[in-house]
């Protein structure tokens, strides 16, 4: 059966919510949603895929690796996928895993390997020759960010391993601050007049992404080891690669065990749950792993996650607290949204006083009011989120929440369009937006002007020197002014304007990113300035032209003509292309010829391939222009069947789909 467009739309909807949770989470280390609300879009969009196979595409959050590496640092290609572990939140969860491995390994000979799950940093390590060569983060699974040098600032990381026959091999583990030294780091913040930081993982995320060394070196990072591999050992189980791990001296948690059933399991977790405000650093559950290594094999993965383990989450933190005021943000696209100033309560290893409230009909549908007590949770132990109002608790004077009608920043009467739960501000100078826009512009994902943080950012605003993103090119032409400006001496300044300088070498995908055009995230410039080559043929193109771009809809191509019909989108876009931004792709050398195979078509990898990882054939087929699914239909163009093919080669032979072996793969990719 068809899907209907309420069904189109609903995925779509859910990719962009779980793709963007996975930048904040990844990228920005500011993560807007917990873990539970992140797995519960995550199943409902993979159910829908499942009832709706054909829908399914390469790029949908299901097919991969959460994650995106940084711009900032060198990347790197894992040897072996980082892959991210699937979450279960009750014992029931677990029972159905234990089946899985029960029904795929045929036999109850199999133990399991309980460790904690530290709420860190995933890092790979890489020794050659008994030296570390890279230090690189999980970034999007197959390939991570360069952060060997602040890495190598971690003390519980050895620099070299001597003596032995093993000198090759790679280590992972989880870089982490214990809880005390992230309260000792806030207190020296707080010292200085400085924002204090949300938690100890999203510290530890960004000192990792810092360029100074030396502010890394001062950060109490660190490390537990929990898995290796080596081509110069060979190793039958986990708990022998934990050993191992120990004996080249790596920190190992001295909290892991080896259990024989899923009871046992279920009894390591409760016992670990009830010490866990003990511990001298956060966790959030427990990690369950099958033992042995030839049964790991045997069980494999999934596109995201191994088969072979899962992680038990623990229920997340409570508390109750009082709400102050409600108050509304107004974002760089004049999104309103309401936010909860609570009076302050310490919540799993943080003070928490503000939580969002998402949107309105949220407030509405929990009845949040102003003066009300309220139990709090730090889902996933990270972001607070109102769970209910304690009605016992509010006063009988009180009135429910009403919702403004004006900006709270510039007044102007708010809007809301009939298909969106939001309200948003209609000014363009709303002065929220303008700061809004160019932070968004100068972020690290985009120009990547470094030194043009918010508060400097609102400084130059109130200066008169920065009232849109254009103006950051003129900013040279004022630096006397700026010099003048208390804080700003003759060496920061010259910082800033480099900095600016550096920018203008940015890829065209960057600068359409920066824009701000609402739905275009990252992946979206990408494909905008892949398919149309330059501002100028997007600002021609018509709303059909763009939607006739593979993974572009009409939401999209519908915010794109209205943002390119704007006068004064189109005055800065000039100021930007005559300050010398890059408003082209860039053209493709003399000697880079297309593969007319490959290019534009869609492939359907199934069955086990001889000579490729499955990844790599991906990524192949990726770079050479072509697109890969996870389901056959009558648009797939080739399927590649290796060993032990299953229902999707058999479905490609009912519709005709040509079905190609590894041979006639590489004849393809060679032509």
């Amino acid at each position: 059966m068809p899907a209907s467009p309420e069904i189109l739309r609903k995925i779509k909807t859910l990719r962009e919510k779980i793709d963007d949770a996975d930048y904040r989470y990844y990228t920005l280390a500011d993560p807007d949603i917990d873990d539970y609300t992140y797995d519960k879009l995550m199943k409902e969009l993979s159910d829908l895929e499942a009832e709706y196979p054909d829908l399914i595409t390469s790029d949908s959050p299901t097919q991969r690796v959460s994650g995106t590496p940084t711009s900032v640092f060198k990347s790197v290609n894992h040897s072996v996928p980082m892959l991210s572990l699937s979450n279960s939140y009750n014992f029931e969860e677990l029972i159905e895993f234990d089946k899985r491995v029960k029904n795929i390994l045929e036999t109850d000979d199999y133990e399991y390997v309980c460790e904690l799950k530290f709420d860190g940093i995933a890092i790979s390590l890489t020794y050659q020759n008994g030296l570390l060569i890279t230090g690189a983060t999980r970034g999007d699974g197959l390939t991570g960010d360069d952060v060997t040098q602040n890495i190598k600032t971690i003390r519980s990381i050895p620099l070299s391993v001597r003596g032995g026959k093993i000198k090759n091999f790679e280590v992972r583990g989880e870089v982490f601050i214990c809880k005390d030294d992230f309260l000792k780091i806030n207190e020296e913040q707080e010292l200085k007049g400085e924002k204090l930081f949300a938690n100890a993982r999203n510290t530890a995320a960004g000192t990792l992404k810092l360029k100074k060394t030396i502010t890394v070196a001062s950060r109490p990072l660190n490390f537990f080891a929990y898995n290796f591999f080596s081509s110069d050992v060979q190793i039958k189980s986990h708990t022998e690669g934990l050993a191992k791990l120990k004996e080249l001296k790596f920190l190992v948690n001295s909290k892991t065990e080896s259990v024989n059933d899923i009871t046992e399991v279920k009894k390591f977790c409760d016992k670990i749950e009830l010490i866990r405000d003990e511990l001298e650093y956060e966790i959030d559950g427990v990690v369950v792993k099958v033992n042995l290594l030839s049964q790991q094999d045997k069980l494999g993965s999934v596109s995201r996650s191994p088969r072979w383990a899962v992680a038990y989450k623990f229920k997340a933190k409570e508390a109750i607290t009082k709400v102050n005021k409600i108050f509304c943000q107004v974002g760089r696209i004049g999104t309103v949204t309401p936010v909860a100033d609570l009076q302050p309560v310490f919540l799993a290893g943080s003070t928490i006083s503000r939580a969002t409230l998402h949107n309105f009909d949220e407030i509405k549908r929990k009845d949040i009011r102003e003066g009300d007590y309220v139990k709090i949770e730090k889902g996933g132990d990270v972001i607070p989120k109102v769970l209910e109002v304690i009605k016992n608790k509010r006063k009988k004077n009180s009135k429910p929440y009403k919702i403004p009608d004006k900006c709270p920043v510039c007044k102007t009467k708010l809007e809301k369009p009939e298909d969106e739960v939001y309200y948003y501000c209609p000014n363009y100078n709303c002065e929220a937006q303008i700061l809004g826009r160019i932070e968004h512009f100068v972020h690290r994902n985009a120009m990547e002007i470094e030194g043009l943080g918010t508060s400097i950012i609102e400084i130059f605003n109130k200066e008169g020197l920065l009232n849109n993103y254009a103006d950051i090119y003129d900013l040279h032409k004022f630096k006397k002014e700026i010099l003048n400006i208390e804080r700003f001496g003759e060496k920061s300044v010259e910082n800033i304007l480099n900095a600016i300088e550096s920018s203008k070498e940015k890829p065209f995908d960057k600068v359409l990113f920066g824009l701000g055009v609402r739905h275009i995230g990252e992946r979206t410039s990408k494909i905008l300035s892949k398919n149309f080559g330059s501002i100028d043929n997007i600002i021609k193109a018509t709303a059909d032209e763009i939607t006739a771009v593979h993974e572009i809809g009409p939401k999209i191509a519908e915010s794109v003509v209205k943002f390119f019909k704007d006068d004064k989108n189109l005055k800065n876009i000039e100021r930007l292309r005559k300050a010398g931004l890059k408003f082209e792709s860039e053209k493709k050398s003399a000697g880079f010829k297309i593969n007319e195979n490959v290019n534009n078509k869609t492939f359907v990898l199934t069955g086990t391939l001889e000579n490729y990882k499955r990844e790599e054939a991906q990524k192949i087929i990726e770079d050479l222009g072509g697109r890969v699914s996870s389901s056959v239909s009558k648009k797939t163009d080739y399927v590649l069947a290796g060993s032990e093919a299953g229902s999707k080669l058999e479905k490609a032979k009912s519709l005709g789909v040509k079905v190609i072996d590894e041979s006639d793969f590489v004849k393809l990719i060679k032509n």
